[in-house]
């Protein structure tokens, strides 16, 4: 029982990822900040997740990346493009729809 239980508890997660590392974008953030923030906000994500899925996201023209010179090393900042943010409201909306008919489910079974 637990074996599945990870399992979907691990397929519903994959799909909040998205959305949550497209909002948190909206601020300017390198790999290992971007890490930390969602971190913070209770997102636990390694390392082996998030960066495939942030290289993933500039890849489909969703995220602008450029490369900055910080605390004397390179790194990749990554920021929300205006075709990310246009699709971030448009999975937002649909998140808000899809919780509201989950909660009236939810609530009907108990």
């Amino acid at each position: 029982m637990d074996d599945r239980l990870d399992k979907l508890k691990l397929e519903l997660r994959r799909g909040s990822l998205v959305l949550a590392v497209l909002a948190s974008l909206k601020t300017r953030h390198y790999g290992y900040s971007l890490r930390r923030h969602l971190a913070d906000a209770g997102i636990d994500i390694d390392e082996g997740t998030l960066y495939p899925l942030v290289r993933r996201l500039a890849d489909q023209g969703l995220l602008d990346s450029q490369w900055e010179q910080a605390e004397g090393r390179e790194r990749r900042y990554y920021l929300l493009s205006s075709e990310g943010e246009t699709l971030l409201n448009q999975l937002s909306q649909e998140w808000q729809a899809m919780q509201q008919s989950l909660a009236s489910i939810l609530e009907i079974n108990r």
